[in-house]
């Protein structure tokens, strides 16, 4: 791995780990799904971009772009959403931290769903510990409950994020290029929410140049420029390493929020961030055995939180091509 590649999985530890602060930014002029609405838009005209630079075309019949509402929603728009809901009574730091539950989350609904049997002893210790974690940083018995119910909206964003990692590895993986599924969900997640929003939002918009600004970076970095260096780590060096972002994350935004928005970190905090890491490192382990059933579980968009933790049931292969889509965890 040369100095390119390190440099590279530095920017997208910071485009990615960056999005809470953004999103906690731009809450000060807009709801959180005018924000959602704004970065959608703007990941979706990279993506596009990209596609018509590279010709790789986008996906031309109805199921398949049926079947990406599903993604859309649960990958994007709805989670993106929360995240914006959470972050109005937590901090950013604490929304990037509990964002990096989502592998957890793959290894808990891909059980329940059938997808994979028999986890296996490493992976099922991996979610005792990581949701050991959870209630250490949630600390319900010591919280007020504003905080504790955006703790959980953006616990359950992250849960989303899982449910489309397993969904597009079951119904979507394969059927066309990663670039040009990632450039599909971002545009009908765009035009979801551009419906919804006027009727979902009452809130008066307050634009200011921090505002505008977060929200700009947010579309065009966080999402958009975040998915292409992704692409470029995993062309250039596997998926082990991009996945490597997953662990950064956590530590980019809960530095950017001390140093720019002087949050606190206390001791509990700390300590859940460890356990929830520690147990997303068990649930990589590898623990196939012949006859198991498993899903290959790949990459999609990075539309986070993240948006973007290498999922892990099983450990990740790529298609021939070499290429893997990843989900935004990028908040």
């Amino acid at each position: 791995m040369g100095m390119g590649s390190l440099a590279r999985l530095g920017l997208l530890a910071l485009c990615w780990g960056s999005s809470f602060l953004w999103i906690k930014i731009a809450l000060a002029g807009l709801s959180p799904l005018q924000i959602t609405l704004g970065r959608l838009a703007l990941g979706a005209l990279v993506m596009v971009v990209f596609c018509l630079v590279t010709k790789v075309k986008l996906p031309t019949d109805w199921r398949t772009w049926g079947l990406l509402a599903v993604p859309a929603v649960s990958g994007a728009a709805l989670p993106f959403t929360l995240f914006g809901i959470g972050e109005q009574s937590v901090d950013s730091n604490l929304a990037g931290v509990l964002n990096a539950t989502t592998p957890i989350m793959v290894v808990v609904l891909s059980f329940l769903a059938g997808v994979e049997r028999r986890p296996g002893w490493p992976r099922i210790a991996g979610v005792i510990v990581g949701f050991a974690g959870v209630v250490v940083i949630l600390s319900p018995w010591r919280s007020a409950g504003g905080s504790v119910a955006g703790a959980l909206s953006c616990l359950a964003a992250a849960a989303l994020y899982a449910v489309s990692y397993i969904f597009v590895s079951r119904f979507l993986s394969g059927r066309v290029q990663p670039a040009a599924l990632t450039a599909g969900q971002l545009l009908v997640a765009t035009v979801l929410v551009g419906i919804a929003t006027p009727f979902a939002t009452t809130a008066p918009v307050s634009l200011s140049w921090p505002v505008v600004a977060s929200v700009v970076v947010l579309g065009l970095a966080g999402t958009g420029l975040g998915m292409l260096l992704n692409y470029r780590l995993i062309a250039d060096d596997g998926p082990t390493l991009a996945a490597m972002v997953g662990y950064l994350l956590p530590a980019v935004s809960v530095i950017l929020g001390a140093l720019v928005l002087s949050e606190k970190l206390d001791a509990l905090t700390i300590g859940g961030m460890l356990l929830v890491l520690g147990g997303v490192a068990l649930t990589r382990v590898r623990t196939d055995r012949p006859g198991s059933r498993t899903t290959r579980i790949t990459h999609v968009t990075p539309t986070t939180s993240g948006h973007s933790i290498e999922p892990v049931t099983p450990p990740l292969t790529s298609a021939n091509d070499g290429e893997l889509h990843r989900a935004g965890q990028s908040g």
